[in-house]
């Protein structure tokens, strides 16, 4: 009694981000807290969903590679790589209500303040699949669940349309999932994140930046590239206001302590308010369907016995 719900924190990421490595970054911070007594937070649990990878440098108390053989899936299979990734994950799925039986046991009788879920690299794989789908519904039924999106800030420091596309994939996420997000960007030891929080921000501040590259790239002349990026920006600006922003160093561990864990909980608090009487909604409407469908099969039953016996007794006469 009087235990906290623990959170739920997913983390995704376009390929080389640096989510794995934020993960293990994450899961040192919660011992380091923990055994200084800085913080009454306990060790993050941690999952491992992605199946190709071939070592986890944190330590996964559940792991899918224990469940499925990737290499084996797409040789018996005869698949490629994201199609076999996906269809670990399928597999992996079938199982999942006893992971969710291990998680709520374990919140349930242990200090649990986090659990830490760690993605494929192929993002895609995971966020617009079925099996993604099934994985965060389920965790956010059960408990408060943050998507976290980790940004590569070297690449969008080479580009504002690179900026853009990461803001875009964010959006498409958040709208997908209907969870609250958190944006980190990743990589501050080497180019620091204020420029992404400025371009944010402040509209025109983007596009200044936006009107260099334009004039170094294309000498000024704004096409359909240049047009569209500024009408991007100007429709995320309702978006910005919606989600949490932090910069993070995976590789040296700065931003976690001060910036990282404090929009967590922020997010996981807009999750209680916000969010989780809309997934509430979602879980009775699934459980509407279904009865609804179990209705409908037993009058197609009742009435495919009705006739059969219309016509057994038509055949006695």
């Amino acid at each position: 009694e009087g235990k906290k719900t623990p959170t739920c924190v997913i983390v995704v990421g376009m390929a080389g981000s640096g989510k794995t490595t934020l993960m293990t970054q994450l899961q040192r911070s919660l011992e380091a807290a923990n055994m200084m007594n800085h913080s009454e937070k306990a060790a993050g649990y941690c999952l491992n969903l992605d199946p190709a990878t071939l070592a986890v440098p944190f330590g996964a108390s559940i792991d899918i590679r224990d469940t499925v053989d990737y290499k084996e899936v797409m040789k018996q299979h005869n698949l490629g790589p994201n199609g076999a990734i996906m269809t670990c994950l399928n597999l992996f799925c079938t199982k999942f209500d006893q992971v969710m039986r291990i998680l709520e046991r374990r919140a349930d009788f242990e200090q649990m303040d986090y659990v830490l879920v760690d993605t494929p690299g192929q993002i895609e794989a995971f966020t617009w699949s079925a099996s993604g789908s099934i994985v965060t519904e389920a965790l956010a039924s059960a408990f408060p669940t943050v998507l976290v999106f980790c940004v590569d800030t070297v690449r969008c420091a080479s580009s504002p349309t690179t900026f853009m596309s990461n803001m875009l994939y964010a959006c498409s996420m958040m709208y997908r999932t209907k969870l609250p997000l958190v944006v980190v960007f990743n990589k501050i030891d080497v180019v620091p994140h204020d420029f992404c929080i400025e371009w944010m921000e402040d509209y025109e501040a983007f596009q200044e930046a936006l009107d260099e590259m334009i004039t170094k790239e294309d000498g000024g002349s704004t096409g359909f590239h240049g047009s569209l990026t500024r009408s991007l920006s100007l429709v995320l600006e309702e978006f910005y206001s919606h989600l949490h922003a932090c910069g993070v160093s995976a590789a040296t561990g700065d931003g976690i302590q001060t910036e990282f864990w404090a929009a967590i909980d922020k997010a996981a608090k807009e999750f209680e308010t916000d969010y989780l009487q809309d997934v509430k909604t979602r879980i009775e409407l699934v459980q509407a369907e279904k009865k609804a469908k179990a209705r409908s099969s037993m009058r197609r039953f009742q009435k495919d016995v009705a006739e059969d016996k219309a016509k057994t007794q038509k055949t006695d006469r």
